[in-house]
């Protein structure tokens, strides 16, 4: 099974990075398992965080052949660096007055937030790391997921980390 690899790359926020930065790795055969792009503190540049799984070799010579292409700023692979990842999930659960209350005690444990309610269903949101997120949509499964809407990771490398490179 291929490794995961958290890639941040800064890019000028233009019309058609993201369609080049991503036509790359599909050139290449990678799927990309998450991509977030936004803002950064500068208008003018936008930080992408791509998960993808590959061959650390292979991934290597994509990463510098990223920080090659005209828009992009600086691209770091931070998978063997500390950095802090997050995903925002909404979660669309069945609920009926039998079940609304044990729903309502999982998010609760999982420190999630319910943003709706309506007299079939639960959206609740959730955020952190792939594991949390995972786990609680396996807990939830069983109510019966109606939508889910994910995000896809963002991170940022640690103060301690980011400083030395």
């Amino acid at each position: 099974m291929p490794q995961k690899h958290t890639i941040s790359a800064l890019v000028e926020n233009h019309f058609g990075v993201l369609c080049r930065v991503a036509g790359l790795f599909s050139s290449r055969g990678f799927n990309i398992d998450s991509l977030s792009v936004g803002e950064t503190e500068d208008p003018s540049i936008s930080r992408m965080t791509i998960v993808v799984g590959g061959d650390d070799s292979v991934l290597e010579q994509v990463v510098k052949q990223l920080d090659r292409l005209i828009d992009v700023i600086r691209v770091i692979d931070i998978t063997q660096g500390q950095f802090v990842e997050r995903e925002l999930v909404l979660v669309k659960v069945k609920a009926d007055t039998a079940t609304r209350a044990e729903i309502i005690q999982i998010a609760e444990v999982f420190r999630a937030n319910i943003v709706d309610v309506s007299t079939h269903s639960i959206t609740i949101e959730v955020t952190g790391r792939y594991d949390k997120i995972q786990a609680i949509i396996g807990m939830l499964r069983s109510f019966g997921i109606e939508e889910i809407a994910r995000t896809g990771t963002v991170a940022l490398l640690r103060d301690s980390v980011a400083e030395r490179r």
